[in-house]
């Protein structure tokens, strides 16, 4: 019985000529929130649909070259040169391999993350997750928010107060440019990208860093200083958002594939290479941060005030330190690139949570990432597109890594707040107590996720087929392999055994 309720949850997938045994039996993707504005992709095999797939990587790396990224690129530069670059690389490495997981999911099972999560576990850890996810997105959408207002301020002398204002009215009014169709947002999206990227460009040929030194930064690991690992670990969190997790496997359902399996492996490959380019576009951004603001904090000519504000460098220190060091053009440059990074970080922040409805940033992480992992390990759910096993591997290993560097970073500033906080000894006591408390309790969530045995049966695809299918005839032959389970239900199979008398595989033919 259980091996049969598997089964149908298999029926979803592709016979081997291309034909779908879905249960409708339609020709239609199993997305219920399929409408007019999706885009249709061509049955046809071509390169140039490769420009159809192009733009929801754009919108899932604006999370990598927000303002909250820019602040610790600068202060990263300021403080250790180019002695950590070799941090972003990494950790955009491991962005694209997780990025591309959460792509698979949605392109695969026409369900993203967020649906995923809230039909494989029950109600309650199903609101935890909901309000953990939730708070991620405000805690990231506050420091979006405050870079566009600063932005502004730079460059039009806007109190910040009306630059937050401004902000959130541009952002709610931008993000109805989706009811246009998403290939609208998603063009403004990338214009922005290019825009951040070029203002940055040019920072570097004002601030002329070392070539040597920085690739030198980008191979040779390296860690000096007492604060480096503590720097290092953030730059890691700010380079792997839980809420592109959910977003960008929502974003691939806004293309209408094939449901062949040369269609699902060329939304597959597509969708990796466009996201790899936008991903090495942001990795781009974020090393010629690091590099200017590493050239001009360590350049021999910075007066007195501009060798304090280097020590605890900020967006808003970073913009007259630059005018002073480097002219006026360059501070107009950087502010260029912190509007175009806040008012794009906070349209796709708001658009992830849209998702997450539906369902402090390194605390969130584990809730987004092993869910993300499991199911793009299930059998169940991923039917042939499960991933290998070297895959889980790799993903597992790099998401223990950031998970265990995410727990111990987070138990250590907090231990450091208790001892250097000034409270008195009662309070530190009652505090360390709630603290450590509470830091068990979401190390037992985190293994809960783990260790949880899935659901045997995949997401609902509602009644058995037709069982005189009109599309798939079985001509009998003894001699040839076993069929694959993928093929048909097992009612259908069953029943062709008890009329057959043997479970002998066959060969499938077109009427």
């Amino acid at each position: 019985m259980e091996h049969g309720e598997t089964m149908r949850s298999h029926s979803q997938f592709i016979t081997s000529d291309g034909h779908s045994t879905m249960p409708n039996a339609t020709d239609e993707p199993p997305i219920e929130n399929s409408g007019p504005d999706h885009i249709i992709i061509p049955e046809k095999a071509s390169w140039k649909n490769l420009f159809a797939y192009t733009g929801p990587g754009f919108l899932v790396s604006i999370a990598y070259i927000d303002p909250g990224n820019f602040e610790t690129d600068l202060q990263s530069g300021a403080q250790y040169k180019y002695e950590l670059l070799w941090i972003i690389l990494l950790a955009s490495c491991a962005a694209f391999v997780i990025q591309s997981l959460a792509a698979k999911l949605g392109v695969v099972t026409g369900k993203h993350l967020a649906e995923h999560c809230r039909a494989e576990y029950p109600k309650k850890p199903n609101f935890v997750l909901w309000v953990i996810a939730e708070i991620a997105i405000v805690a990231c959408d506050i420091p979006e928010v405050i870079g566009t207002a600063f932005a502004l301020n730079m460059l039009f002398n806007v109190p910040i107060w009306c630059g937050v204002l401004f902000t959130g009215l541009s952002t709610l009014v931008l993000l109805a440019l989706q009811q246009y169709g998403v290939r609208k947002l998603e063009f403004l999206i990338a214009i922005l990208v290019l825009t951040i990227a070029a203002c940055f460009f040019m920072e570097l040929g004002y601030s002329k860093p070392n070539a040597h030194e920085v690739l030198e930064g980008l191979f040779v690991p390296q860690l000096k200083g007492n604060g480096a690992t503590g720097l290092a670990v953030s730059l890691l969190g700010a380079m792997v958002m839980p809420h592109n997790l959910f977003l960008h496997s929502a974003l691939v359902l806004s293309r209408k594939i094939p449901r062949s399996i040369h269609g699902i492996k060329e939304a597959c490959t597509f969708y990796n290479i466009e996201s790899g380019f936008a991903l090495t576009v942001a990795f781009l951004i974020n090393i010629s941060v690091i590099s200017v603001s590493g050239a001009v904090c360590n350049s021999p000519y910075l007066s007195a005030e501009d060798q304090r504000n280097c020590e605890d460098l900020d967006l808003n220190k970073a913009s007259f330190l630059l005018k002073n060091v480097l002219g006026n053009w360059s501070s107009k440059l950087f502010a260029v690139a912190l509007l175009a990074s806040g008012q794009s970080s906070t349209i796709t922040g708001t658009y992830a949570g849209q998702y997450v409805m539906q369902m402090i940033l390194s605390f969130e992480l584990p809730f987004a990432l092993v869910p993300l992992l499991k199911f793009t390990s299930s059998k169940t759910k991923m039917g042939p597109y499960v991933n290998s096993k070297w895959i889980m591997g790799i993903t597992w290993v790099i998401s223990s890594a950031i998970m265990v560097i995410n727990f111990y970073y987070l138990i250590t500033g907090f231990t450091k707040l208790l001892l250097h906080d000034g409270l008195r000894t009662v309070a530190s006591v009652f505090l360390g107590v709630m603290g450590f408390s509470g830091m068990l309790v979401y190390l037992a969530g985190v293994l809960y996720l783990v260790f949880r045995k899935d659901k045997k049966v995949g997401l609902d695809q509602g009644p058995d087929p037709d069982p005189n299918p009109t599309c798939l005839k079985r001509r009998p032959n003894a001699g040839s392999p076993s069929s694959s389970p993928l093929l048909v239900p097992a009612r259908r199979r069953k029943n062709r055994r008890r009329k057959n008398g043997s479970g002998g595989g066959g060969e499938w033919r077109r009427r």
